[in-house]
C-alpha cells in the first residue's frame, strides 16, 4: 500500500504543483512516475491467479483478455501484452485511465473477492499502452487495399472514432462529422485532463488522420449540413452523437447567475488547457478559483466537477448527493480520490431552491432518508420534514446527467425509430436504426453511459456496417 500512495503522491503532484516538494520539476515527477509505474505493473502483474473463471474479463465490456495480458506483462513481454491489449480493444490508453474498473474488471477480480486487493488491471493497461506509445508499437493505419464504399459518421466520440478505426483499417472511406472545433467528444472536452491527458486523445485522432480518416468539424448537423446530405454522399452512416442535453431542477431561483451545466464548467477548464481564449473562465462564470462550491450530483461527471474545482482554487468544494455513499451512480474510487483532495461529500441531500436573487450566494438543503426500495431495488430518498438549511455558495454546478436531443425533429426524419426516452432504437448486436443502411451507437442509444461501452458499440457497428456493404457490392455484381 505504501507504494500505491506514493504513485498516488506523484500523480497528483504532476497536475497540482502545490502539492511538491519545493526545487523538484514536473520532469523529475515525470521520471519518477514511470520509475514507480513500471516497477508497480511488473508487480501488479505477477498476482494474477489465471483463474480458471477469468470474471475480470467476462465483466469487461470489451471482453479483453485481461488475464494472458497480464502474464506476458510478469514475463517482461511487455510488447506483446500490449499488442495482444489492443486486440479487442481500440483505446486501450483511455481505458485504462477512464474505466470504472472498481466497478468491471477489478471489482470482479478473484483475488479482490477473496479478500486480498484487486489486481489492478487499469494500471496496468495505461502503462502497456504509454509504453507502446514512447517505443513505437502502436501501428499507423494501412489498409490492406483502398475500397470504394464509403461510411459518413456523425459524432467524433469514442463511439464514432472506434467504428471510423476498424472500418479505415478495412479500406472503407470514412468522414467524420462533429460540431466541436476538435474531435474527440467528452474524451476532449467533457473529462479532466488530470484523468485523461488531452494530447493521450490528440494523438489517437492523428493517428486516425493519418490513417485517411477526414474530419468535418464545426459542422452541427440539421444546421449546417442536413442529415438527407449526409445520407446521400455515403452507402451507410452511423449516428453517434451521445447526449449532451443537461437535466434541469425546477425549483426557485434556478437561473441565478452563478447557477452552471457540468459540462460548460468542464469544457472551459478543458479548452483553458489547450490555450484557447474562453471568455467565461477569465471573467469568472466558469471558474471556480476563490469560490465556495457546490456540486449537486452523484455521478462521475459530478466527481469530474468536483475535482476540476478543488485543482482551479476554490475555497470550498461540497458535493450534495440526495442517497448514501453506497447508493452512489459514481466510482468509488472516483469518491475517494476527491475526498483525500479535500472535497466534503454532504449526503442524503437534495437542493430545493437557491438563495441569493439575481446572482446566487446559497443552496437550500432538504435533508433526506432513505425509504421504501423501488421497482430497481433502490432506497428511495424521502424527505425528513424542518431539516432544511441553507449551505452557502458562490458557485454551484449542476451534474444531474444528460438526456438525448429530439434528433428526428432535428435533423427533420420523422421516421427515424426513438425509445419513450428519447434515445434512437437500434438493434442490440447489429447496431442498425429502422432506417436502411443507417446505424447509431454509444450514448445516443443507451443514454448516458460508459466510454468503454461506446468502444465496443462502435467496433460492433463497424462490423455490421462491413457486412451491409458486402452485401449491396455483391447485389451490384450480380
Amino acid at each position: 500500500m505504501a507504494k500505491e500512495r506514493m504513485l498516488r503522491f506523484v500523480n497528483v503532484a504532476r497536475e497540482m504543483p502545490e502539492k511538491r516538494p519545493p526545487n523538484l520539476r514536473a520532469q523529475d515527477f515525470h521520471e519518477i512516475y514511470r520509475e514507480f509505474a513500471a516497477d508497480k505493473a511488473a508487480e501488479q502483474a505477477s498476482r494474477c491467479s489465471q483463474c480458471g473463471v477469468p470474471y475480470c474479463q467476462s465483466h469487461c465490456p470489451l471482453h479483453n483478455n485481461i488475464p494472458d495480458w497480464l502474464r506476458l506483462t510478469a514475463e517482461g513481454r511487455l510488447q506483446e501484452a500490449y499488442e495482444l491489449s489492443q486486440a479487442t480493444n481500440t483505446f486501450p490508453e483511455v481505458c485504462g485511465r477512464i474505466c470504472p474498473q472498481d466497478r468491471l474488471c477489478e471489482g470482479n477480480c478473484v483475488i479482490e473477492q477473496s479478500g486480498h486487493g484487486t489486481v489492478t488491471i487499469g494500471s496496468v493497461e495505461k502503462y502497456l499502452t504509454d509504453l507502446a506509445w514512447e517505443n513505437g508499437w502502436v501501428k499507423p493505419i494501412k489498409p490492406a487495399r483502398e475500397r470504394t464504399e464509403s461510411v459518413g459518421i456523425i459524432g467524433a466520440g469514442p463511439g464514432g472514432l472506434a467504428a471510423a478505426d476498424v472500418l479505415r483499417r478495412a479500406g472503407v472511406q470514412v468522414t467524420v462529422y462533429d460540431s466541436y472545433d476538435r474531435a474527440g467528444g467528452l474524451l476532449t472536452y467533457g473529462i479532466p485532463g488530470f484523468k485523461l491527458e488531452k494530447p493521450v486523445v490528440m494523438q489517437r485522432i492523428e493517428q486516425l488522420e493519418n490513417g485517411g480518416v477526414q474530419f468535418v468539424l464545426n459542422c452541427t448537423v440539421g444546421k449546417d449540413l442536413t442529415f438527407d446530405a449526409i445520407r446521400g454522399q455515403h452507402d451507410a452512416v452511423l449516428i453517434a452523437t451521445g447526449v449532451y442535453k443537461a437535466r434541469d431542477l425546477a425549483v426557485p431561483g434556478v437561473g441565478a447567475k452563478g447557477i452552471v451545466p457540468a459540462l460548460e464548467f468542464l469544457t472551459a477548464s478543458n479548452r483553458k488547457s489547450f490555450g484557447d481564449e474562453v471568455p467565461d473562465y477569465d471573467n469568472g462564470t466558469l471558474n471556480a478559483a476563490g469560490k465556495r462550491v457546490v456540486v449537486i450530483g452523484g455521478g462521475d461527471t459530478a466527481m469530474d466537477c468536483v475535482r476540476t474545482a478543488i485543482r482551479e482554487g476554490a475555497t470550498s468544494v461540497k458535493c450534495l448527493y440526495r442517497r448514501d455513499r453506497a447508493n452512489m451512480p459514481g466510482s468509488q474510487r472516483e469518491t475517494q480520490n476527491a475526498e483525500e483532495e479535500g472535497v466534503e461529500f454532504v449526503w442524503l441531500s437534495a437542493p430545493k431552491g437557491f438563495t441569493g436573487g439575481d446572482a446566487v450566494d446559497g443552496v437550500m438543503v432538504q435533508k433526506m432518508r432513505l425509504g421504501a426500495p423501488d421497482a430497481s431495488g433502490r432506497q428511495m430518498p424521502e424527505v425528513i420534514e424542518g431539516a432544511d438549511y441553507v449551505e452557502p455558495a458562490d458557485l454551484v454546478i449542476m451534474a444531474l446527467g444528460f438526456e438525448p436531443e429530439d434528433l428526428p425533429n432535428l435533423w427533420g426524419q420523422p421516421e427515424l425509430g426513438v425509445t419513450r426516452w428519447g434515445t434512437i432504437k437500434a438493434d442490440y448486436k447489429t447496431h442498425a436504426t429502422n432506417m436502411l443502411g443507417v446505424y447509431a451507437v454509444g450514448d445516443i442509444v443507451r443514454g448516458a453511459s460508459l466510454v468503454v461501452w461506446a468502444i465496443r458499440d462502435g467496433r460492433e457497428a463497424a462490423d455490421a456496417m462491413l457486412e451491409f456493404m458486402a452485401q449491396g457490392a455483391a447485389v451490384a455484381a450480380e
